[in-house]
């Protein structure tokens, strides 16, 4: 059996993804990085963009806005073993991103654009982020329309 990751995907609101898995490919602030088992440790600051996860031949693709990455060994049954840590703003698998919710983050960003004129009134620190988890949804999702993933 040829070595495996263990990647576990978290949110403040909830544990998106833990899985066993082949490779990973995040966006970090220095640049897309792929980690495969035996990984040096490693932190880095993600940036907007995919997470995609592989596994048993399929990819598995996650939206995520902001947030760390660490990758570290750890002691398993199996001997020594590679986790990857995500620990995201917002993150969530493409698969959850209906049209229904990629309509309502375009009107979401419109809406916010429009408030961004009225600048007595922004909070810019939330409308930074509503922005771009906005158009990070809308992006990642176009992205992976055709493409083949796991669910």
């Amino acid at each position: 059996m040829s070595k495996l990751l263990k990647l576990k995907i978290v949110t403040p609101e909830r544990l998106v993804l833990e899985e066993m898995v082949e490779q990973v490919t995040l966006p970090t602030t220095e640049g897309e990085i792929t980690i495969l088992p035996d990984h040096i440790p490693l932190i880095a600051g993600l940036k907007s963009g995919d997470v995609v996860a592989f596994a048993n031949g399929e990819h598995i693709p996650m939206a995520v806005v902001g947030g760390f990455v660490e990758v570290k060994p750890f002691d398993s049954a199996q001997g020594k073993q590679t986790e990857v840590a995500v620990l995201a703003d917002f993150a969530e698998h493409v698969a959850e991103i209906s049209n229904e919710k990629i309509t309502q983050a375009k009107a979401s960003a419109e809406e916010l654009k429009k408030k961004f004129e009225n600048k007595e009134i922004v909070d810019f620190e939330h409308f930074e982020a509503e922005l771009e988890r906005s158009l990070t949804r809308v992006k990642i999702a176009d992205k992976w329309r055709a493409r083949k993933y796991r669910k």
